[in-house]
């Protein structure tokens, strides 16, 4: 491209700036070649005009070239600045500061470069789930990063089995020793010790130990390290770290004796001046840091936040660590106490300032003497003087103060220019030189090979050689040599070596002499031109110790100090040096011993072949650089001085790397990702094609002309620095035309809608105003015909109005006038009918006191002559009374009493007949009364005058008149009072009702907000305590899980340990239950009857064995019954049990005393037997009824039902036999058992007096278990006192209904009473007859049922006996079976004697599902069962059978009550358990497999222990089969932790296959098609970095994925896993799939964009749908997917306004506010269309999330594991129909 075309307008440049380095601008109008003027516009649109001096490339350097060109916004931040298109310093100054300011990134690739940025502030991406996230993962895929260095440096060693160094680099405060720390740290994680040796602890425990040593506090950082090291760990076969050394490398020890101005010395003298006070530390004699002269030339000794005591102790703890002994410590300790002490040495001089002496009561010499262990005497003479020795003669020499205070000094490395440069900045620089020069070279040559790699023409890529700066140094004649000639010769001085260098390199390229200097000269270095003081250069090379102090040491009573100056052999290099287990720390620097005492190495000789070494073992490894850089010299965090970053970048070779990598072809892509990336920029016809590379070529051969820009690889493109973003150019274009495209047709057709709009609203706007204006008009009408309705029905009601008013006065005058002779008539009409009444009642009272009279005396006759009569019938009576023939005579005796009725109601009649007759003649006589009393009125009324009426009526009507007006004024008077009270209380009313409604509005409000508030808070309450109960919960089934996971890795080492051991077996007891007591019994309150058909105690098979077999026989009958009733207590037993629990349930809350309970119950008991006597009586009653009646019926019925009676009373007495047995048997069955439980209490207490707790336990129980039975009698009771009662009703009735017939038959003719009574007698006889028919019926069935019962057990006992054999191997004897006849009062503690006994010897009957085999057969049932057992033997069976099997096994062991058997097969059956799964630990198959059935025989246990918890689902059948002797809790408890251990197992086995395919199926793969967009990847991205190449690189998409869910909980499913177990893996998988997809999101930034976040919702989706498909909502797995859920929608939400922030927080929920701002940070836009989130945006999300109280961690905890909970899951299959094939070789298990 040419240059009119790169310069045109709106195109940005760079521009040199003299603050901040380059400055930002864009070109205002194209430019021109040729032009002398380049106008553009800086940031601040301020206008300038940039002078060109010609034409000139973009990439020159000179200082009228064209500026450089800037890079579009879409390359802005990446991680690897060799991505970038442009090339050049601002481009990479910009990245840079962009990454550290804006999204603060620290670290960032430049090719093969780490570039570190130091942030002053501490953070959160160096912890453990931060090395798990990088662990195992390409360099390119993840963010830039320390470990990411390392895991590269890792890989490379385990796959090229070659030797690795990580070079860090840098100046002083930079870094340099965090990062080599956190790379240490690092390896010692992930290749940490197979052994327990904790050597990669050692490793890291170097650390403080260098650091107190070797760093001190400068200028320019607190904790600088003042000397390079070079630290070499070793790796066994398996990439564990085996040990380490450290070596170090120019010491810079002139800082013992001199320190700048605000600089301290080495951390360790502080150290011990701190600790001084310590009894530990008195023998050293040391006092505070200010006053030694060598701590205190700084002038501050104190670091800001550093407690040096503290770090003390963490140095001891260091050494502990590393092995060094507490003596060897404190020799150490001896030796630096002793420098400062030499530091405090007076020196004086003497007059002649010649020479100089030490007083002799120097107390410092006394305690550097002490402390070393030398000569006092000698050490003060040879301070002071020094020996020469010549060719002839030896002498003494005196030495000057001056000399004896002369500092010596060698520095570390790193690139330095300061104002004044001296030696030491000249072996730093030289040492850089080195590096740098081979730092080149392997740049040169990794671009070497990536062009052979891909078989691009090779053409020489030319870049800086620093081989002639080298040579200047280091060659013969350099300037090292000439400097140790000039050290040899006697009177050598500074100023002759001077001017021999300036003989010698004048004519050097890379040498100047200054121009106003005779004493300096000037070195151009790769970085910069640096000028050299050459004033004490001679004096620091020689570096002098003379040999008589050296001798004093070496003579020293302290071998520690003897052997520091003793002659060693070189060093071996370290590519053939092998490491040992222990930590070495020791100097690189070889010190042979020198032939001759005058020709000792100078600094210079020593330092050139330390620094050969040192390139010697880098040039044997493979280098990673990392190139630290310091931000600002304020250590100010995050700000970022861009001069002096890019002073730190030319110096250390970052520039150089970007240069050398522009020089070729920077830019390459894969076929693949060109091909998505601009597959815009190609003709559909191209697209048809099939073959991705021709596409690829062809359309680049359209786009460039020009074929050296690019270069087509075998996987990849190669491009010359600026195509890609002219490419980049190309495609926007391309965007932004099809976006015009696209807006104009989307503008038409919103135009187009827009106008079909308007004109469909004025259509509705006319079609509404016309129908409204014609509305309008029909009102009119309408109005117009209502008010001449109105004023026709006005004018007809004013018309009738008047008319009614003349009306009602015309009527009223009538109505007063007709009512004033209406009450003159009804006047007179009174006065007659008083005078009647009168009348009326005189005559009355005078017939009635006649009638009264006459009744009087007829009753009086009547009385006596009756008296008469029944004084002869009572006579008559009492004689037929005496008389036997007064029953016979009965029902003559009943028709004189119906003919005396007759009689007395003939009398009665007659009587009637009088009294009417008297009635008719009164009624005659008042008649006549009242007839005549008429005529007197019409009379009286004929008298009367009419004058006297008309006055009256004239008087009348004015009364009237006055009441009526007076009657109008009141009226009125009351309507206007009335009017205005009731609207004052209206109004009244009103206000109150108005206060009222606002009264009650407002308690409504306040009720229903208080009720709110109310729900609320105990909504929230309640929320709070389950989710506090549910996390402590939680938390404290992870504690124990993370115990057993614990447990299982200590296990596992030690089983690594010791291999050649046999495994140790578990040995858990378990407690055995009395033989004679049912496992159901053994944790119920209350007794119980064993379920068994025989018993099974020692005792009685003794007693039966004492009493021979005839004297224990007894009736078979019986012995049927009783196990009959036997079964029947045990229901009932459980009945009552259950009504028990209903019972004690509600009365819990009362606890009457005892004495009101007895006496209740002995009112009940007394009420009970009265009803009972009761009952007794009426039922005799009935039958002495019965017989009567029977009496009186023929003789032929009489026969049937005295057969019919006799029927049911013989029934009667057999239902009451049957109750006497019944009541007979439980009383003696509860005797035994109580008499059993006192013995069995009696013995304990005999044998253990601290049993007494429980003996009153027992008591209690008892108790218990009698209350129970007597509230059950009480209830018993209850109801049969409420039948007795409903049948007392139902007799009364019947009596009364036959005292109704009774009385009915004897008011009928004799005749038909008799016919009657028959009547009567057939129908109830026939209903009885019926009903005992009935009833012999049901007895009959029972009978026969009985019967057919008896010939089955009769039929089995015949078989027991014919198979009696002694020599059967099956048998298996029978306990007795005893009943009690009768069991003593005083029978206190004995069992009751055995009145009859028997014993029935039992064949091999029906499976009863148990499994028995042979004791040597153990070994070969696990083995088959356990050991070599195999998942697909058992796919077509039961789920879990190996589970069955073993219960049933244990079962038959706990039948024959064999403790040690079942003991020792579940320990067996457990320990082969743990050795499959350690063999197949990777195997998810087998580890589902056993999960499935450990859990299973865990079941099994559970649900046939006989705990009534877990029987609650047992089948009648199931509960037969529960265990009888043993509790095996404490094994339950053990298999538990295996199942635990298990399950941690499968997690650890599936999340292992899921890790390779989580990130590339969520976040990779191309769910949607066409989505995701591609950006150019730089340097890290090219096959050298990753394990594969581009074309074979393995990649999953999320089918994979789910299809290997799928696969998982197929196969759980398939074993019988129960499902929510099944929930918990799917739930704990998907946790992981989160975890690990939110982690490489947040340290990813190539992934952060709209796409990514489109392709994560897709994905997301599928997962969820898959859940939905398996039934698996509910196990909670979806909410594990919420963080990735936030994270996507966070990339897919708008980022700009207040409104976005605050949606944001509100969404992202499940997100810390770490990472939400790391994802906004690292969001990038994939085109020029989307905009980038600025930093104001993100500090407002930080200001609004500043109050969430998030964890600090950055990373989700991928190692996270939910606690596991394994629910109770019963088995609906009952052991005894279990198959076992055949195939698995089971035969020597017999059935039982």
């Amino acid at each position: 491209m040419s240059v009119n075309e790169l310069f045109t307008k709106y195109t940005r440049v760079w521009i040199p700036d003299p603050d901040d380095v380059w400055r930002a601008a864009e070109i205002t109008s194209d430019y021109s070649e040729g032009q002398p003027v380049l106008h553009l516009r800086l940031d601040d649109e301020t206008a300038l005009d940039y002078p060109i001096g010609g034409g000139g490339g973009g990439g020159a350097n000179k200082a009228k070239a064209l500026p450089f060109l800037r890079n579009p916004d879409i390359l802005v931040g990446e991680n690897d600045l060799t991505a970038l298109s442009y090339l050049h310093e601002p481009a990479v100054l910009h990245n840079l500061r962009v990454r550290f300011l804006e999204s603060n990134n620290i670290y960032t690739y430049c090719g093969i470069v780490l570039v570190a940025i130091n942030p002053y502030e501490q953070l959160s991406i160096y912890g453990e789930e931060v090395i798990t996230a990088y662990s195992g993962q390409n360099m390119g895929d993840m963010d830039p990063h320390i470990f990411a260095v390392a895991e590269e440096a890792y890989k490379q060693m385990a796959r090229d089995q070659r030797n690795q160094s990580i070079i860090v680099s840098g100046e002083s405060g930079a870094g340099k020793t965090v990062s080599a720390k956190y790379a240490m740290r690092y390896f010692a994680t992930v290749g940490g010790s197979f052994n327990d040796t904790n050597v990669e602890e050692k490793v890291l425990a170097s650390s403080p130990i260098m650091e107190a040593i070797g760093n001190a506090k400068t200028t320019r950082n607190d904790n600088s390290s003042r000397f390079g090291k070079y630290i070499q760990i070793g790796f066994d076969q398996r990439f564990h770290i085996i040990g380490a050394n450290m070596r170090t490398y120019l010491l810079e020890k002139s800082r013992v004796v001199f320190q700048a101005e605000e600089e301290r010395n080495y951390h360790i003298f502080y150290q011990l001046c701190a600790s001084a006070s310590l009894p530990e530390y008195t023998d050293l004699a040391l006092m505070s840091a200010e006053d030694f002269s060598y701590t205190s030339l700084g002038e501050n000794i104190f670091i800001e936040g550093v407690n040096d005591a503290e770090d003390l102790e963490k140095t001891k703890e260091a050494f502990s660590l590393l092995g060094v002994k507490d003596a060897s410590q404190a020799q150490i300790f001896r030796i630096m106490g002793s420098i400062l002490h030499l530091g405090n040495v007076e020196i004086c001089s003497e007059r002649d300032g010649e020479s100089c002496r030490i007083p002799s009561d120097s107390l410092h010499l006394q305690h550097f003497c002490r402390l070393l262990g030398v000569e006092l005497k000698q050490m003060e003479h040879w301070l002071c003087h020094r020996k020469l020795v010549t060719t002839s003669e030896t002498y003494v020499k005196n030495m000057s103060s001056n000399q004896v205070r002369l500092p010596r000094t060698c520095p570390p490395i790193r690139f330095e220019t300061f104002e004044v440069n001296s030696f030491e900045q000249f072996c730093i620089n030289y040492a850089n030189e080195k590096l740098q020069q081979q730092f080149n070279s392997h740049v040169f040559k990794l671009e070497q090979e990536e062009y052979m790699k891909e078989q691009i023409p090779w053409t020489l890529i030319d870049f800086y050689d620093n081989q002639p700066c080298i040579d200047l140094i280091e060659a013969r004649l350099g300037i090292l040599d000439l400097l140790d000639e000039e050290c040899k010769v006697p009177k050598g001085t500074d100023r002759n070596w001077a001017q021999k260098l300036y003989a010698q390199h004048g004519a050097s390229a890379h040498f100047q002499k200054p121009r106003m200097s005779n004493q300096a000269f000037i070195i151009i270095h790769f970085a910069d031109k640096v000028e050299y003081q050459c004033d004490g250069f001679l004096e620091k090379n020689r570096d002098t110790v003379y040999e008589e102090q050296i001798n004093i040491l070496k003579a020293s009573k302290f071998q520690m100090v003897a052997d520091l100056f003793q002659d060693k052999q070189p060093v071996v290099t370290g590519s053939s040096s092998k490491p040992s287990s222990r930590v070495n720390v020791r100097a690189a620097k070889p010190t042979p011993k020198t032939p001759n005492k005058d020709h000792r190495k100078t600094v210079g000789l020593q330092f050139r072949s330390s620094l050969h070494l040192l390139m010697e073992t880098l040039n044997a490894t493979t280098p990673h650089y990392v190139r630290c850089i310091k931000p600002n010299d304020v250590k100010e965090s995050f700000m970022f001085d861009s001069r002096r970053a890019v002073q730190q970048l030319r110096a250390c070779g970052v520039l150089e790397t970007i240069r050398i990598s522009a020089a070729g072809y920077p830019s390459r892509w894969t076929y693949a990702e060109f091909f998505s990336r601009y597959r815009v920029l190609m003709r559909k016809s191209d697209l048809s094609v099939g073959d991705k590379k021709l596409v690829c070529k062809t359309l680049l051969e359209t786009l460039v002309k020009d074929p050296d820009k690019y270069q087509f690889g075998r996987s990849k493109i190669f491009f010359r620095a600026g195509q890609v973003a002219y490419l980049e150019k190309l495609r926007a274009d391309r965007f932004r035309h099809a976006c015009i495209r696209i807006q104009t047709a989307v503008r038409g057709w919103l135009s187009r809608a827009r106008y079909r709009k308007i004109y469909k609203t004025a259509v509705t706007l006319q079609r509404y105003g016309r129908g409204y204006l014609a509305r309008r008009y029909a009102e009119y009408l309408r109005q117009t015909r209502a008010a001449v309705v109105c004023q026709k029905n006005y004018r007809m009601a004013r018309d009738r109005r008047a008319y009614l008013r003349v009306r009602r006065a015309v009527v009223t005058m009538q109505a007063f006038t007709r009512g004033m002779y209406t009450r003159r008539i009804y006047q007179e009409f009174l006065l007659h009918h008083k005078a009647l009444l009168i009348q009326k009642t005189v005559r009355g009272w005078l017939a009635r006191r006649r009638y009264v009279c006459a009744r009087r005396a007829a009753v009086t006759l009547q009385c006596a002559w009756r008296s008469v009569l029944a004084r002869r019938r009572y006579k008559l009576l009492r004689i037929e009374a005496r008389s036997a023939s007064h029953l016979k005579k009965l029902n003559t005796g009943m028709e004189n009493k119906i003919v005396q009725l007759q009689r007395k109601m003939d009398e009665q009649s007659k009587d009637y007949k009088s009294q009417n007759e008297q009635l008719s003649t009164a009624n005659v006589a008042l008649g006549g009364e009242v007839a005549k009393l008429q005529k007197d009125l019409e009379v009286s009324r004929g008298r009367q005058t009419d004058a006297a009426q008309l006055s009256d009526l004239q008087g009348e009507l004015e009364r009237l008149r006055a009441e009526l007006a007076e009657a109008r004024q009141a009226r009125c008077r009351l309507e206007e009072e009335h009017a205005r009270h009731k609207g004052a209380w209206q109004q009244r009313v009103e206000e109150l009702e108005k206060e009222n409604a606002e009264l009650r509005t407002e308690k409504d409000e306040m009720t229903r907000l208080h009720q709110t508030r109310t729900a609320e808070a105990q909504q929230r309450a309640a929320s709070q305590r389950e989710a506090s109960l549910t996390s402590e919960l939680d938390q404290e089934r992870q504690r124990y899980q993370n115990l057993l996971k614990e447990f299982s890795r200590l296990e596992q080492r030690y089983d690594n340990l010791q291999e050649d051991m046999s495994l140790n077996k578990f040995h858990p007891g378990h407690r055995r239950n009395p033989s004679n007591q049912s496992s159901l019994e053994s944790d119920s309150n209350y007794p119980s009857v064993s379920t068994s058909e025989v018993g099974d105690t020692e005792d009685a098979i003794q007693l039966t064995e004492d009493m021979g077999v005839e004297k224990a026989a007894m009736d078979l009958g019986l012995f049927m019954k009783l196990q009959k009733r036997v079964r029947e207590l045990e229901q009932e037993r459980r009945r009552l049990q259950s009504s028990l629990e209903v019972r004690s349930a509600k009365d819990e809350s009362r606890s009457p005393a005892s004495e009101e309970e007895s006496a209740d119950e002995a009112y009940n008991t007394f009420k009970i037997q009265e009803v009972e006597s009761e009952n007794k009586r009426l039922r005799n009653d009935l039958n002495e009824l019965r017989r009567s009646l029977a009496d009186q019926a023929s003789n032929e019925l009489q026969d049937g039902y005295s057969l019919l009676l006799a029927q049911l009373k013989s029934a009667n007495e057999e239902l009451d036999a049957r109750k006497e047995e019944v009541l007979i048997l439980r009383t003696q069955i509860v005797c035994n058992n109580n008499n059993e439980r006192t013995e069995g209490s009696a013995v304990r207490v005999l044998k253990d007096e601290d049993k007494s707790i429980q003996d009153y336990n027992g008591l209690c129980e008892s108790k218990k278990a009698l209350e129970a039975k007597l509230q059950t009698h009480l209830r018993n009771h209850g109801d049969e006192l409420e039948a007795l009662q409903s049948q007392i009703e139902m007799l009364k009735d019947d009596l009364e209904k036959k005292a109704e017939l009774l009385s009915y038959a004897t008011s009928l003719s004799p005749e038909a009473q008799v016919e009657y009574c028959i009547a009567n007698e057939i129908t109830r006889l026939t209903n009885d007859n019926l009903d005992l028919k009935e009833m012999v019926e049901k007895l009959e069935k029972n009978e026969r049922k009985l019967k057919k019962q008896l010939r089955i057990y009769m039929k089995k006992v015949q078989e027991l006996e014919v198979s009696h054999h002694p020599h059967h191997h099956h048998q298996q004897q029978q306990p007795a079976v005893s009943a009690s006849g009768a069991v003593s009062a005083s029978g206190a503690r004995g069992r009751a004697e055995l009145s009859r006994q028997v014993t029935l010897q039992r064949k091999e009957k029906d499976f009863e599902g148990m499994l028995e085999y042979g004791k040597d057969d153990e070994a070969l049932l696990v083995k088959t069962l356990v050991t070599d057992i195999r998942s697909s033997s058992v796919q077509a069976t039961v789920p879990c059978l190996p589970a069955y099997i073993l219960f049933m096994v244990i079962r038959h062991a706990d039948y024959i009550n064999d403790d040690h058997k079942v003991e020792s097969l579940l320990t067996s059956t457990i320990n082969a358990i743990k050795k499959v799964l350690k063999k197949n630990s990777d195997d998810f198959e087998m580890t589902s497999f056993w999960l499935a059935n450990t859990s299973r025989l865990l079941h099994c246990l559970k649900q046939y222990s006989g705990d009534e918890v877990f029987m609650t689902q047992n089948t009648a059948k199931q509960n037969e089969h529960c265990l009888k002797n043993f509790d095996l809790a404490e094994y339950r408890q053990v298999l538990s932790d295996l199942s635990i251990q298990i399950y941690q197992q499968l997690i650890r086995v599936a999340e292992s296959v899921l890790q390779p395919m989580i990130v590339s199926a969520m976040l990779e793969s191309d769910s949607i098609p066409s989505l995701a967009g591609v950006k150019p990847m730089g340097y890290r991205n090219r096959s050298s970095s990753l394990d594969t190449d581009a074309d074979g690189a393995s990649s999953y998409t999320l089918p994979a994925l789910i299809r290997q869910i799928a696969q998982f909980h197929g196969t759980m499913a398939e074993h019988g896993l129960d499902p929510e177990i099944i929930s918990q893996v799917i739930r704990q998988l998907f946790h992981s799939i989160n975890a690990v997809t939110l982690n490489n999101l947040l340290l990813r930034k190539d992934v952060c964009s709209w796409s990514t976040g489109m392709q994560l919702r897709y994905n997301v989706s599928q997962m969820e749908e898959w859940l939905r498909g398996n039934n698996l909502q509910m196990s909670k797995a979806a909410e594990t997917l919420e963080s990735i859920i936030q994270a996507a929608q966070l990339l897919q939400v708008k980022k700009k306004t207040s409104a976005d922030a605050e949606n944001i927080c509100s969404l992202c929920t499940s997100l810390t506010m770490q990472q939400i701002v790391k994802i906004l940070n690292l969001y990038t836009p994939l085109n020029e269309f989307e905009e980038r989130v600025t930093v104001s945006f993100i500090r407002n999300i930080q200001n609004r999330l500043q109050d969430r109280n998030d964890p600090p961690q950055l990373l989700m905890d991928t190692k996270h594991t939910f606690p596991v909970l394994f629910p109770y899951t019963p088995s609906a299959l009952s052991l005894d129909t279990l198959h076992i094939p055949a195939s698995l070789g089971l035969d020597f298990l017999i059935r039982v």
